[in-house]
This record gives structure tokens, C-alpha cells and sequence, in this order.
């Protein structure tokens, strides 16, 4: 007797639950024509497939992207992304995310990449007035008057930068599957789990796949509760496999450098060489922006300079596939219109006039016919 767990996967309004979100953005692909041409026999037949076990994920289809940097991507047919949108929603999502750390970021609803931002301006800010309050209650309990607070050296502290080498394609099956019987005993649903993480060789979990999203967040969750709880680190941070310490003592993060090191060596994983400790005064680069802390406890936050540099060359790129008719001016303002809006959480007026005016220089004839019409 198959579980109500399992029963949700097949469940025919889950699956047409997930097809909505698995055809956003895709409707004029030919395959999801066909799915959804089919549409009411397409899900009963998926339905009865994994009911009955004789559902097996098609091939994938590999292939590189070279942003933000060169890697291989495997995605899948669309009746599979049907049956993962399915599954992670009603399953591993909320199973899952019961048990991580508030400053896991990744994948999950109010959180993502301007969540992890805000709450490295609160540490950073936390950070420096604590050790305010600390040195200005000792002074007055010596009986010497307080420090201005420029003077006081509060930004002065050490950050442990780190970031996991080739993270997807290092994942191994066998402690992945062990992580997921921790939250899920039956065995059907098991079996579909299974199934997916062995549809691809061992190690590694395929990018493109919706389920290796939430099982690479999950595979790290331990090593949250590691840093914070054994570690006892307050200010911890992690994206994925991007993620950062701050800590006032120096020789304190070089040990848990170590330890770190060593909890990951079991799950096949190692530290790149970006891993380092530096001091905070430097400002940590963190999804995609350097936020750095002043004397006076201001925090600044700027875009990267390679954001920066990479965004004006592709406008100019961009420029050239306009006047070969490769790309629409619509595409274009909307691929700047989402870096424009990435920047506005940065501390970026400059940059963006400065970006604002380049723009309007490469596509003034465009802007000028526009304006007319």
C-alpha cells in the first residue's frame, strides 16, 4: 500500500500543479506543444507510470554556458521537469526546509539573493556596534571617558571566505541518498528519489534539474548547523556553496577552517583555492556585490567591478547583434532593465548614471525613433 507522501507525486492535480510551472517561459518549444496538445492523456499517463513504477527519466541534454562562468548543464524532457515540479513542491520543499538555518539562502520562498544581502549588512552592522557597547562599557567601568567611535578600530575583525570546489559535479549519491532517509521513510517515494539521483553518473547531480536545486542546498545543511552550533559561529552566511565567517579572532577561523575540512571530506567535497581569511576592513564580495564596513560602522555595498566591466561589454555586444538582427531592442532592455535592477541594491548611483548614460550612447537612434513614435 503506497503512502500519502507518494500518493501527492501522482497526485493528477499535483502533476497539472507542476506542468503550469514547468511550461513559464517555455510555450513555444515544440516539446511542450506536444505535451500539452496531449495534455489530459499526457498526466494520467505520467500519473499511472509512477503509480505503477514504470516511470523512467529520459535522457538528458547536455550542454555549456559560459555565465557567470564555463560549465556543463544537463536539462531534462519536459515530463520530467512535470515530475520533479511536482515533487520538490509537495515533498522535498517542505520537508526539507524545515530544517535549515534561518542564513541558508538558496531556492526557498523569502529568501534568495537580496535576503543573504540584507542580512550580511545586519552582521557586518551587529559586528561593529557590539564591539562598540563591549569597549565603551570597559572604558566607563575603568573610569575613562569613550573613544569617538571612527577611532575606536570596531571594523577590525577577520572574515573565512569559502567556496566549494566544483560543488554540483562532486556530490556523491550514496551519502545523499542517507541525507534524504533522515526525512523520508517510505520506500516508494524513496524510490522515485533514487531513481532521480542515479539518472546521472556517480558523483555529481545534474544543474539543470529542479530537485538537484533543493538536494545541493540540503547537502550542506549539516554543515550549517556544524559552523553555528559546534563551531558557534553568529556570523555565518551560505549561498549554495558560496559562503563566509566573521569572526574577531584570527587563529579562532583558521581552526575552523580545519574543521570545516574536515566535515566536508566524507561528502566528497573540497575547498577551492578562493578559500581564504582576510580582514574585515577588505569587505566580502557575496552575491555579486563587495559590502564592506566603514570606521564609523556605515556599511557600504557596491556592485563587483567584473558585474560592472561584464555588463558594458555586453551592451556593446549587444549593440553589434541589434544591427545584424539577432536580438530585439525589447530583449535588450529587458536584459538591462534586470542588471539595472541588481544594481539598485547597491550603494550604485554613480555607476548606474554612468551605465544609464552608455546605454542611451550605443542605442540612441533606437531611443530617438522611439521617442518619436
Amino acid at each position: 500500500m503506497q503512502t500519502a507522501d507518494f500518493e501527492r507525486v501522482y497526485d493528477f492535480g499535483n502533476l497539472y500543479a507542476g506542468f503550469l510551472k514547468a511550461r513559464r517561459g517555455k510555450r513555444g518549444k515544440a516539446s511542450v506543444a506536444k505535451f500539452e496538445a496531449n495534455l489530459l492523456e499526457a498526466l494520467c499517463l505520467l500519473s499511472e507510470m509512477l503509480k505503477n513504477k514504470t516511470y523512467r527519466p529520459s535522457d538528458y541534454f547536455v550542454f555549456r554556458v559560459y555565465e557567470p562562468k564555463e560549465r556543463i548543464v544537463m536539462t531534462n524532457a519536459f515530463k520530467d521537469k512535470v515530475v520533479q515540479h511536482s515533487l520538490c513542491d509537495n515533498i522535498l520543499e517542505p520537508a526539507f526546509s524545515r530544517s535549515f538555518i534561518r542564513d541558508n539562502y538558496a531556492s526557498q520562498p523569502g529568501r534568495g539573493t537580496h535576503d543573504g544581502l540584507y542580512r550580511l549588512e545586519e552582521f557586518m552592522r551587529s559586528y561593529f556596534f557590539e564591539r562598540k557597547a563591549k569597549a565603551d562599557a570597559e572604558r566607563k567601568a575603568a573610569g575613562l571617558p569613550p573613544v569617538p567611535t571612527q577611532d575606536g578600530g570596531y571594523a577590525d575583525g577577520w572574515v573565512l571566505k569559502c567556496d566549494i570546489s566544483k560543488y554540483f559535479y562532486s556530490i556523491q549519491h550514496e551519502p545523499l541518498k542517507q541525507m534524504v532517509r533522515h526525512y523520508f521513510r517510505d520506500p516508494d517515494l524513496l524510490w522515485l528519489i533514487d531513481l532521480i539521483i542515479d539518472s546521472t553518473e556517480n558523483p555529481g547531480i545534474p544543474i539543470g534539474n529542479q530537485t538537484s536545486q533543493w538536494f545541493a542546498v540540503m547537502y550542506l545543511s549539516g554543515l550549517d548547523h556544524f559552523v553555528k552550533e559546534k563551531l558557534g559561529i553568529r556570523f555565518y552566511g551560505r549561498y549554495m556553496d558560496d559562503f563566509y565567517l566573521i569572526h574577531e579572532d584570527k587563529a579562532y577561523l583558521q581552526y575552523c577552517w580545519r574543521e570545516i575540512e574536515k566535515f566536508l571530506a566524507p561528502l566528497g567535497l573540497t575547498l577551492n583555492n578562493k578559500t581564504n581569511i582576510f580582514p574585515l576592513r577588505n569587505g566580502i564580495d557575496f552575491l555579486g556585490f563587495h559590502t564592506y564596513l566603514t570606521d564609523s560602522g556605515k556599511v557600504i555595498r557596491k556592485v563587483r567591478r567584473v558585474s560592472k566591466c561584464k555588463e558594458q561589454k555586453k551592451l556593446r555586444k549587444q549593440r553589434v547583434l541589434l544591427d545584424k538582427g539577432k536580438i530585439t531592442m525589447e530583449k535588450i532592455r529587458q536584459s538591462y532593465g534586470s542588471w539595472r535592477s541588481h544594481a539598485e541594491k547597491g550603494n550604485c548611483y554613480h555607476l548606474i548614471r554612468e551605465t544609464d548614460a552608455l546605454f542611451e550612447e550605443l542605442f540612441s537612434d533606437y531611443l530617438t525613433k522611439e521617442r518619436v513614435a
